[in-house]
C-alpha cells in the first residue's frame, strides 16, 4: 500500500518528487497515513474548489482542525452561510483600504532592515520575516504593544502539529484556547470605542442591518491574526529561499523592481506556504477509477497542483516572467484566501525595500529545518549571508 505522510523526510525536504508520483500513478488515492482521499492533479483540485456542494468546508478546511472552529470562519462555511460571512468581512477589509498599509509596511520593513545593518549573516525568518508580519497585524487591528512575543508565538504553534501523531497536540490546542481569549478579551473592550481599525471595522460592518455575530468577529478575528502572522511570514520566507536558490532572478528583480509581482505569483506556484487543505464529500464521487463516499474527507494536495505539468509548462522550473495564472499559492474558488490582495501589496513593498538593502545574499544552510504542519510547509530558520 502507498502511504501519504506529511511528515517524511522526502516531504519535507523536496515533496515535489513525491508529488509527481502521486500525479502519475496515485491521482486519487486513499491515504492510510491520513485516513484521507488525495487529490494532485490541478484539474482536479480546481473542480473540488469550484463545487462546495460536494466537496464541502463545512467540517474544517485545516488537515487537522481545531474543535469548535468548523462553522463559525469564511474557510470552514459553505454558501449562502459563506456568502453572508464574505460579504460583511470584505466590507470590513475594503473600508480598510490597502493605502493605509503601503507607508506602514516599508517604515516597520526598514526599521527591522536597520536592526541587521553590517551583519554579515542573520537569519530572515527571526530577524525580518516575523517581525514585520507582527508589526502589520498590530498596526492592522489597533493590537497592544505589550504581549507581542507571547502573541507570535501562540500563533507560530496554532499552525503546527504534533509530527507523530500528525494532529494537535496539548501545546498546540493551549496556544488556540490563548488566541481565541485574547481576541474575545481585545473585541469586548473594542466595542466600547470603535475605531478605523480592522477589528473595528469586522463588528460594525453592516449590511441590510445584519452584523457579524460575536462568535463570528472572535473566530475571524483569531484566524486571520494566525494567517496574518505565522502564513505570511511562511510565505516571505519561502520568497526569500526561492531568490536565494534562483541568483539570477533575484539579480534581474534587484535591477528592475517592477519584476517583484510577478516573481511573487512564481514563487507562490513553485514553492508554495500553502500545501494542504481539506475537505468533507456530501455525495459519491467517481474519479480515476476510485468510489470516493459521502462523509470521506479529501485532501487537496496544492504544492503538487502547482508542480502539475498538465497545467504549467516545466513546472520544476522557477521561471520569473512565466506569469501562472491559475496557481494555487492562495486557493481558489469561493474560499480563495480573503487577505491575497493584502498579501500581495505587503510582499511587494517588503521586497522592494529588502532587495534594495540586501541585494546578494546566499543561504547559509544547505538542510533547513521545516515547519512540522500537515498544512503549510516553511523553513523555521532561514540564515541568509550577505554579499
Amino acid at each position: 500500500m502507498f502511504q501519504f505522510n506529511p511528515y517524511s523526510p522526502a516531504v519535507d525536504a523536496d515533496p515535489f518528487p513525491f508529488y509527481k508520483r502521486l500525479r502519475d500513478d496515485y491521482p486519487a488515492f486513499w491515504s492510510t497515513e491520513a485516513n484521507m482521499w488525495v487529490l494532485s492533479r490541478h484539474a482536479d483540485i480546481m473542480t473540488a474548489l469550484n463545487d462546495w456542494e460536494t466537496y464541502s468546508s463545512a467540517s474544517g478546511n485545516l488537515m487537522d482542525e481545531f474543535p469548535g472552529r468548523a462553522g463559525a470562519t469564511l474557510g470552514t462555511t459553505d454558501p449562502p452561510r459563506h456568502d453572508r460571512l464574505r460579504a460583511l468581512i470584505q466590507k470590513a477589509v475594503t473600508k480598510r483600504a490597502l493605502d493605509h498599509i503601503v507607508e506602514p509596511t516599508r517604515a516597520v520593513t526598514n526599521a527591522h532592515l536597520d536592526a541587521i545593518e553590517g551583519e554579515g549573516t542573520f537569519d530572515f525568518v527571526t530577524d525580518v520575516s516575523s517581525k514585520i508580519t507582527v508589526d502589520l497585524m498590530v498596526y492592522l487591528f489597533n493590537l497592544p504593544k505589550e504581549g507581542q512575543d507571547v502573541m507570535r508565538d501562540k500563533a507560530v504553534l496554532m499552525v503546527q502539529s504534533d509530527p507523530t501523531t500528525r494532529s494537535k497536540g496539548p501545546e498546540h490546542m493551549a496556544a488556540y484556547k490563548w488566541m481565541t481569549e485574547y481576541a474575545a478579551n481585545l473585541i469586548a473592550e473594542r466595542k466600547k470605542a470603535p475605531g478605523e481599525d480592522l477589528m473595528s471595522q469586522f463588528i460594525t460592518a453592516e449590511i441590510d442591518g445584519e452584523k457579524l455575530d460575536d462568535r463570528e468577529v472572535q473566530m475571524t478575528v483569531t484566524t486571520l491574526i494566525m494567517a496574518g502572522i505565522e502564513s505570511l511570514s511562511g510565505f516571505l520566507t519561502m520568497f526569500a529561499l526561492n531568490l536565494a536558490d534562483h541568483q539570477e532572478a533575484r539579480r534581474q528583480l534587484v535591477a528592475n523592481p517592477e519584476l517583484i509581482p510577478d516573481a511573487m505569483e512564481e514563487s507562490l506556484r513553485f514553492n508554495t506556504s500553502a500545501q494542504r487543505f481539506r475537505r468533507c464529500l456530501k455525495k459519491d464521487v467517481e474519479l480515476h477509477g476510485e468510489t470516493l463516499k459521502a462523509g470521506d474527507f479529501v485532501c487537496l494536495a496544492y504544492g503538487a497542483g502547482n508542480r502539475d505539468e498538465r497545467r504549467f509548462e516545466d513546472p520544476d522550473t522557477y521561471d520569473i516572467t512565466r506569469k501562472p495564472r491559475g496557481h494555487l499559492g492562495f486557493g481558489g474558488g469561493v474560499h480563495a484566501c480573503l487577505g491575497t490582495a493584502i498579501a500581495r501589496l505587503a510582499t511587494k513593498i517588503i521586497f522592494e525595500e529588502f532587495l534594495k538593502r540586501v541585494p546578494e545574499y546566499s543561504r547559509v544552510q544547505e538542510q533547513l529545518p521545516w515547519m512540522p504542519s500537515t498544512t503549510f510547509r516553511s523553513p523555521t530558520r532561514l540564515d541568509l549571508r550577505v554579499g
